[in-house]
Parts: structure tokens; C-alpha cells; sequence
């Protein structure tokens, strides 16, 4: 039988690469599969991600406790998080930060009584990404805060979160919404999201599988 001294010393280079694998994770970087598409067509279903955990603050590993901070989510930041209502960890793009108006009329975004300027966006992604959907959406260049993404509007108009406030989002709270905004749980539902649960901030996309030219592409 193996000692344990014996099995330490044959095995703890394993073991020590193990553990500063499990440290760097918890604080450094990460990667996350996204289950949903809430945030087509920027993020689909099954796509790997890129999540930088320094981009704002250091904690200790394995806990939400900040040691030293840095910078603060913008608008526009896309995000991961843990959901404030459910055992689930969210990815969502930043549209309020602390103080800001919040207003949604018709689908139009509202920021601090400023409207989100639209117009058509290239729709060749909808035969891509929506190839079993009998919904048929409609692809949105959406410019606010000087930044310019894609959104998805579906074609049905039931959805309640189409209008939304005025809301005015807490101190150290933002306020979240997914990119397919018809179809994402999001801060009109779950509400604003306290900062300590802000994990990092989601630059690439470093896999995907459905689609090969999505490898590496940066979020925006």
C-alpha cells in the first residue's frame, strides 16, 4: 500500500496546480457557457465565454469579498452576475447605473430622459440563429451612451416589459437588460442588481459551436 508521504510527493504538483487553477477562476478570469438566448443576437445559446473578474475589483477567491476596487460597470458593459431573486447566474448588458432614469416606452430605452436612437440592422444573423423559430424578429442597430449594438424585437405585442417605468435605479445598484428584449429576464423583472454580485465583465466570446466565425469574436 502507498504511503501518504509517498502518494504527496507523487501527486502534489496535481494537486498545486489544481488549487491555483480553482484560485485564478475565482479571481482572475473565467469562462461560462451561456444556457439562453436572452442576449441574441450578440450572445447565443451554448456559447463559451470569456468573463474578466478583474475588470472592476479583486476579491477573495471563492467569496464576494472585495479586497481592492478599481472601476465601476459603464453603460453598455455586458456583464455576469448572480441573479438577485434566484440561484442562477445571469449575463446582461449594463443600461443604468446608479441615479439613472430608467424609462421604456413602446421598446424604446430611455436614460436619464434620453432616447436610444434605432434603426434596421443587417438581418442575415435571424437565418443563422432563429433557424427552428416560427417567430420571425427583427434585428435593431440600438445607439445609446455613444455606443452602437444589436437587439432583437420579436413580432408579438403582449410582452408587459415593452413599457416600463419611469424607475430610478438605487446607489450601488445597476440596472440590467438582455440584448433579445422581448425574451430576457431581466432587471424589469428581477430588478436593479446590487454591485457585490457583479462578477466581471464579459469581453469575447471564446467558443462557440454553433456558429465557427463567432471563435473569439469581441463583445460590444
Amino acid at each position: 500500500m502507498i504511503s501518504a508521504k509517498k502518494f504527496w510527493q507523487e501527486w502534489r504538483g496535481f494537486f498545486i496546480f489544481m488549487l491555483l487553477m480553482f484560485l485564478f477562476r475565482s479571481a482572475v478570469a473565467d469562462w461560462y457557457e451561456v444556457p439562453t438566448g436572452s442576449m441574441k443576437p450578440t450572445i447565443i445559446e451554448g456559447d463559451r465565454i470569456f468573463v474578466n473578474k478583474l475588470a472592476y475589483k479583486l476579491r477573495v477567491p471563492f467569496t464576494l469579498i472585495p479586497i481592492a476596487s478599481w472601476d465601476a460597470p459603464k453603460h453598455n458593459d455586458i456583464v455576469v452576475f448572480d441573479s438577485p431573486v434566484e440561484a442562477q447566474r445571469l449575463i446582461k448588458r449594463v443600461v443604468g447605473l446608479p441615479g439613472d432614469k430608467i424609462e421604456i416606452i413602446n421598446n424604446q430605452l430611455y436614460v436619464n430622459n434620453v432616447v436610444a436612437q434605432y434603426h434596421t440592422a443587417d438581418q442575415t444573423p435571424v437565418l443563422k440563429y432563429w433557424e427552428d423559430s416560427n417567430d420571425k424578429p427583427e434585428l435593431l442597430n440600438e445607439t445609446f451612451d455613444g455606443k452602437e449594438h444589436r437587439i432583437t424585437i420579436l413580432p408579438r405585442r403582449d410582452s408587459p416589459a415593452r413599457n416600463f417605468g419611469p424607475y430610478v435605479v438605487p446607489a450601488q445598484h445597476y440596472f440590467m437588460m438582455g440584448d433579445n428584449r422581448d425574451n430576457s429576464a431581466d432587471s424589469r423583472y428581477i430588478g436593479p442588481v446590487d454591485q457585490k454580485y457583479i462578477l466581471g465583465r464579459a469581453n469575447s466570446v471564446i467558443l462557440s459551436f454553433s456558429h465557427s466565425e463567432r471563435y473569439l469574436q469581441a463583445l460590444q
